[in-house]
């Protein structure tokens, strides 16, 4: 097993190739599946949007994919899956932050990264909806913040549209462009680890932030009335 995995992995383009050849439309169907479920479920905010448009663009710069043909169809999935995050957002978000809804989907919902990009929506607005696609966990709840509040769906719409087509523009066109240097070329095996570890950084963050909040609680009403007062001004 382990000589069949270095071997797989010395000849990893090809395998990549070959499989995507072998398997070209369910490639596309799973891609469009990943990119929609990441900005469409609530519940799902750690896959990888970003590090995924960037491969693919470095695989369709080998010439295993049509650039433009997966463009235009993620673009879609980028489009419908914070169309439906809206959607859910109107119909329960007003519930979650006013604390009536804790069971069911409500008991899923991250509320520190609910919050967060509540925060980010209040401070950039509608703008928040474009922005938020380049922000990892943000883009995925920024939609349903939308739909909680009230930007009525025609002008999210606009913003929905716009940021999609910068996001997968942008990321598989990076993809594209850097897939094409030749030492990439040559190295495809190296470029792909390094992606993995990209994709999964901020998830291994985002555990330690968690570790380390549950190892230094917050202070008791009595620990804060025996710290020393502020300075008078």
């Amino acid at each position: 097993m382990i000589e069949d995995f270095i071997h797989l992995f010395k000849d990893l383009p090809g395998f990549l190739d070959g499989f995507i050849q072998a398997h070209g439309v369910w490639v596309y169907a799973l891609l469009f599946v990943i990119i929609f479920a990441e900005t469409g479920l609530v519940i799902l905010p750690f896959l990888p949007g970003d590090s995924l448009l960037f491969t693919v663009g470095a695989l369709a710069a080998r010439g295993s994919m049509n650039v433009w043909a997966i463009s235009a169809l993620l673009i879609f999935a980028g489009v419908l899956g914070d169309a439906v995050n809206y959607s859910i957002g109107k119909y329960i978000g007003p519930k979650i932050f006013r604390g009536e809804a804790t069971t069911g989907l409500a008991s899923l919902i991250n509320r520190k990264h609910l919050d967060r990009a509540s925060a980010f929506f209040e401070k950039y607005g509608g703008k928040a909806i474009i922005l938020g696609r380049f922000v990892p966990i943000v883009r995925t709840f920024v939609p349903f913040v939308a739909g909680a509040g009230v930007m009525n769906y025609s002008r999210f719409a606009v913003y929905n549209v716009i940021g999609a087509i910068l996001w997968v523009g942008i990321c598989v066109g990076a993809g594209w462009f850097f897939g094409n240097i030749t030492w990439v070329k040559e190295n495809f095996e190296a470029v792909v680890v390094g992606i993995i570890i990209v994709s999964v950084l901020p998830i291994g963050i985002e555990f330690l932030n968690h570790k380390l909040a549950k190892k230094t609680p917050p202070l008791s009403t009595a620990d804060k009335l025996q710290q020393p007062a502020p300075p008078e001004p």
